[in-house]
């Protein structure tokens, strides 16, 4: 199972080449930093593009019933969703 740093790094990994955001941004997010409505990049074409992402480089499956708001609210939020699911899965 992946530890927090790694999934932090994954995660700016993905927003990196899925949604085109600079290194550096994505390299200063911590847990609280918005990422819906904060980030123009991620808009609701881009947010289907990023789970279908999370499930290949993770290995997850992600269910319908799985995505909420709350989701993408933060970086945070967006890092425990994928701990969550790898621990499921180990």
């Amino acid at each position: 199972m992946a530890d927090k740093n790694e999934t932090e790094n994954l995660m700016r990994e993905l927003l990196v080449d899925v949604l085109g955001v600079d290194g550096e941004q994505a390299a200063a997010m911590d847990s609280e930093t918005p990422l819906f409505g904060a980030l123009p990049e991620l808009d609701s074409m881009a947010v289907a593009g990023l789970l279908t992402e999370m499930e290949d480089r993770l290995e997850i499956m992600i269910d319908d019933e799985d995505v909420d708001g709350e989701l993408f609210e933060t970086f945070g939020s967006l890092v425990e969703f994928a701990d969550t699911k790898l621990a499921a899965k180990a």
